[in-house]
């Protein structure tokens, strides 16, 4: 179980209904062992993945094969590219090479993934959007996100 509290002067308190249903679950006078986490920013999450869907949508059709037309390909290797990436030995191929690392909440900090942010946003302007303006940029990004 995961739920969401905030720290008062009378304890954690639920904050949300769900949250709260959850936690009426424990037994009263049971120990449990609790892991605490501040959550990274759900809103820097969307941001994230609308930067990688308006990027996307710039794509010609050459690159568009290239990612076999799937927008996880192209962002995990953008990923790679900015070196968010850990080793992977492809057995089939004999090689070495780089894999994506995760993006979920569990695996990155608020800070981490700002940084994350920041290398791809820059990155996609140095590779697939050379000859996109940033006005022109930022005017199609609020199609994809809204503050």
């Amino acid at each position: 179980m995961e739920i969401f509290c905030t720290n008062t002067d009378r304890g954690l308190i639920p904050n949300y209904s769900i949250d709260f249903d959850e936690k009426k679950k424990l037994k009263v006078g049971q120990t449990y062992r609790v892991k605490i986490s501040i959550p990274r920013n759900y809103i820097e999450h969307k941001k994230y993945f609308a930067l990688i869907n308006c990027a996307y949508n710039y794509l010609n059709e050459k690159q568009l094969k290239f990612y076999h037309n799937n927008i996880v390909y192209f962002r995990k290797s953008l990923e790679v590219l900015v070196g968010h990436a850990e080793p992977c030995y492809i057995i089939s191929q004999n090689l070495w090479s780089e894999q994506s690392k995760s993006v979920s909440y569990d695996s990155m900090n608020g800070a981490e993934f700002l940084e994350l942010y920041r290398l791809v946003r820059e990155a996609l302007f140095q590779t697939f959007l050379k000859d996109i303006t940033l006005e022109d940029f930022e005017q199609s990004f609020k199609n994809f996100y809204n503050d």
